[in-house]
């Protein structure tokens, strides 16, 4: 079989068949067979991958799909993108491993993350390597405000995903999967997320609103409001698994007002929103403000090369040696990838690309406001979810989701849901996607839509 990088008539996807097609089929089965059962993506998407291109997939069968997935965000150059693919062969042949020693591949790859931030706030920032997985890096977050701070409680907020470890499954607001753990973290305290359409929190004294950022503020200010000052603020800008919700900017602007009032590091987890997701190369660059603590990780690499940090503060570090290690945390493929993302990412303007993509994806996907099944359209950048529920009561229409999941996979498109109920048909395209591919797959997005709510899945 010819790899997609050698097919460069391909321009659109196509399914022949029913879905998975025969080796699909005898791959899953070994898959069932012999994996946990807590494999998730295949139980939706019932497909086997051979190869990709770009924004470009293909199954084992043959079948070609856009995908709008790209590795839960972290291919945000597409797959096997050739100057990548270029530099971490060359990577492969020196050094691979280099535990925290120091490498021209590290120090090129601190460089080019350092040179994304504002000059102001590049000067104070320090980096430390983490596991592979952003979860790690969340872990490594919280651990450094709790010894720099001496205090121990954490605030996150509803509708929070920060990974699937004991620590940061009690950081995260998704019961399901930490109700079967018994003694997760204790000291997690959850607040009202203020997003653009959810902010007001309850009845104000005087019977007037009160906001998501005005009850934040009173219960940390309150002396009888029962939480002491905690050792950090937790929070994403735009909740991913949460359903893609952005956060308001007053909000946002609020709580980081009053942590640094109060002298609370505020994280800020930009695992899947940063390396230029939202049109800026982190979310927080779009709210004006400056976090204490950056978690970055999924885009590091570009290429689906693991890799894992967090930028903070200087005075933060009083942490002591090896407080925080991880045997993978000296990537030296990763590390060379990374340099080369930022470079391609400079180089061909990507960022305004993901900037203009968000817009046509707004344009192409306004006509579904009109059904009253959608109840909103909403993202940043190429982070974007399209949020189904009954119109006559709110809740969740998880069937229907899962229908126009299974519709868009078998009319050639990969999307994965989320939200609450996993009502909400997300979209990740890689960063470069062009305006073709974006127009095909917002072609099958409404189609698929507009075929399951009539009732016309075929």
């Amino acid at each position: 079989m010819t790899t997609l990088l050698q097919q460069d008539f391909l321009t659109a996807p196509h399914v022949n068949g029913d879905l998975p097609g025969p080796r699909s089929a005898d791959l899953l089965a070994h898959q069932e067979q012999w994996e946990s059962s807590a494999r998730s993506y295949p139980r939706h998407l019932p497909i086997a991958l051979a190869d990709g291109a770009g924004s470009y997939v293909r199954d084992v069968d043959g079948n070609v799909f856009i995908d709008f997935l790209a590795g839960a965000g972290v291919l945000s150059l597409g797959h096997s993108h050739p100057d990548i693919v270029r530099v971490v062969d060359r990577q492969l042949h020196s050094l691979t491993h280099g535990l925290d020693f120091p490498t021209p591949a590290k120090d090129a790859f601190t460089q080019a993350q350092l040179s994304m931030l504002a000059p102001e706030l590049r000067e104070r920032m320090k980096l430390h390597f983490c596991g592979p997985t952003g979860a790690d890096a969340v872990e490594a977050a919280v651990k450094l405000c709790k010894i720099a701070t001496g205090r121990s409680d954490i605030i996150a907020f509803q509708g929070a995903y920060h990974g699937s470890t004991h620590a940061t499954m009690a950081l995260s607001g998704l019961l399901a999967q930490k109700g079967p753990v018994r003694n997760v973290m204790p000291g997690v305290h959850f607040f009202p997320y203020g997003s653009r359409d959810r902010c007001p929190a309850g009845p104000t004294p005087d019977n007037g609103a009160m906001t998501c950022a005005d009850y934040f503020e009173q219960a940390l200010r309150d002396s009888h409001g029962g939480i002491g000052l905690p050792a950090a603020v937790l929070i994403e800008l735009v909740q991913g698994e949460g359903g893609v919700v952005p956060a308001s900017t007053d909000f946002v602007r609020r709580v980081r007002d009053v942590t640094r009032s109060l002298g609370i590091p505020l994280i800020v987890d930009e695992v899947q929103t940063g390396c230029g997701r939202t049109g800026t190369w982190f979310a927080f660059e779009q709210y004006d403000i400056e976090p204490d603590v950056i978690v970055a990780s999924k885009a590091l690499s570009g290429i689906g090369l693991p890799v894992a940090i967090i930028m903070y503060d200087a005075a933060l570090d009083t942490w002591a040696p090896g407080a925080h290690i991880g045997t993978f945390r000296g990537n030296q493929l990763a590390f060379t990838a990374g340099v080369e993302t930022v470079r391609v990412i400079q180089r061909d303007a990507v960022l305004g690309n993901v900037r203009r993509r968000g817009d046509q994806i707004v344009t192409r996907l306004a006509g579904l406001m009109t059904n009253p099944w959608v109840h909103d359209v909403r993202g940043l950048g190429l982070m974007w979810g399209i949020e189904l529920a009954d119109p006559r009561d709110g809740r969740p229409a998880t069937a229907i989701a899962s229908a126009v999941q299974a519709y868009a996979l078998r009319h050639g498109l990969i999307v994965e849901l989320g939200g609450r109920g996993d009502a909400v048909i997300r979209l990740l395209p890689p960063l470069n996607v062009t305006a073709e591919v974006v127009d095909t797959a917002c072609a099958i997005i409404v189609e698929a839509i507009t075929a399951c709510l009539l009732g016309g899945v075929d």
